[in-house]
């Protein structure tokens, strides 16, 4: 394992896939690895929105203007799992199929795995490996689910929410809590009737959830036709580069470490094992969900 995460830091590509398979699959000692890499800054950026916004289009899009400079892009891209057998259909690697013999482009899908916050559950530990495997930039897109995906802001450095004029006047529909951890707005698909009204209203909305020193652009894209795709990787360096972030990074840092503490404590707790008890706790007359989950509690 030592060897491994050493090659995964001189840029190995076939290492780094190794070494996030052994993350996920928690192989032995994977967190005493990744607490000893030189983790960089690389940028962050999580895509999130919600189903069909084109998020997966937007990706390929952006991918493809940075890899024109030639630059190192990772992308990993949540996809949801069944709840049944966590098995997930990795649709974004068909998506993102035109770059896929770049060698400056890393492409990984992961499975929801029942996560809720439209992540999956070992995301942050893949970030950070990515970070040491000397890319340029990180692209997280998540599941698409729609309201609960906020935990992408507690991951990325920078936010981008991705709509469609299609709720025109209805700007309502989106809730508040998605709306504030946006740093940049995307309006995809803007060839579309409404993207005028619609754009106007994200502008209310971002200048209402201003910040002392950022609020975010409303940035117009046409993702398959590759418009609007400079606009937007400006905007993200542009918030890449504020000198201070303050205490909202501080807030946002204190939540990943909280989500890892959780994940760390419940790391024994497996979806069949749960699945077993109940069969048995079930026979009961008198079972009771809260009293079932007391012993895991301890």
């Amino acid at each position: 394992m030592h060897e491994l995460a050493s090659l995964v830091q001189t840029g190995n590509r076939k290492a780094l896939a190794r070494f996030i398979s052994a993350i996920e699959n928690d192989a032995p000692n994977y967190e005493n690895e990744l607490a000893n890499l030189s983790i960089a800054n690389t940028p962050l950026i999580g895509i999130t929105g919600p189903p069909g916004a084109g998020k997966s289009t937007l990706i390929n899009a952006l991918a493809g203007y940075w890899l024109q400079q030639n630059k190192k892009v990772a992308i990993i891209a949540v996809d949801p799992s069944s709840p049944f057998n966590q098995g997930a259909l990795m649709g974004d690697r068909l998506r993102m199929s035109e770059h896929f013999l770049n060698p400056n482009l890393f492409i990984r899908s992961m499975a929801s795995r029942g996560s809720l916050g439209g992540l999956a559950p070992k995301i942050f530990e893949v970030c950070d490996a990515l970070r040491a495997a000397q890319f340029d930039f990180v692209i997280i897109e998540t599941v698409g689910v729609g309201q609960s995906e906020v935990e992408i802001a507690a991951l990325a450095d920078t936010t981008v929410l991705v709509l469609v004029p299609e709720a025109g006047d209805d700007i309502q529909t989106i809730k508040s809590g998605v709306m504030e951890i946006a740093d940049v707005f995307v309006l995809n698909k803007a060839d579309r009737p409404g993207a005028a009204t619609f754009q106007k209203n994200l502008n209310m909305l971002a200048h209402q959830y201003a910040e002392e020193n950022w609020e975010a652009p409303v940035i117009k894209t046409v993702a398959s036709q590759k418009e609007g795709i400079e606009d937007l990787a400006n905007a993200i360096l542009k918030h890449e580069t504020l000198p201070n972030k303050g205490n909202k990074k501080i807030h946002l840092l204190a939540q990943k470490a909280l989500l890892l503490i959780k994940a760390m404590r419940t790391r024994d707790i497996q979806l069949p094992l749960l699945e077993s008890d109940l069969k048995i706790a079930l026979n009961n007359s008198d079972f009771n969900l809260y009293r079932f989950i007391r012993k895991y509690q301890s």
